[in-house]
């Protein structure tokens, strides 16, 4: 995982909207951008940044290919924001 990229991803509002409504199921790209006014490709564009990023996956199902949120990289992202509040615990806060 990348942190770079994963804050890259969060730091556009529709990729962000993007992700919570993958936080309720999995979606279609045709019915995420029906949330959206925007064209299918540049919610596919993304789509793409969110995936290189490792927050979201794709599986084909048929004809479809539903998105889904990869929990375990926001477990990552969050473990390591948590660890600075940590530090600050233990006395190493340079304040």
């Amino acid at each position: 995982m990348s942190i770079n990229l994963a804050f890259k991803a969060l730091s556009d509002p529709t990729r962000r909207k993007i992700l919570d409504l993958l936080r309720e199921r999995d979606l279609t790209a045709g019915e995420i951008a029906d949330h959206f006014q925007m064209t299918k490709p540049s919610i596919s564009h993304h789509l793409s940044l969110l995936k290189q990023a490792e927050l979201v996956s794709d599986e084909r199902h048929g004809q479809h290919i539903y998105y889904s949120l990869n929990t375990a990289v926001f477990q990552d992202l969050i473990s390591w924001i948590i660890s600075f509040q940590q530090s600050d615990v233990r006395g190493n806060d340079k304040n």
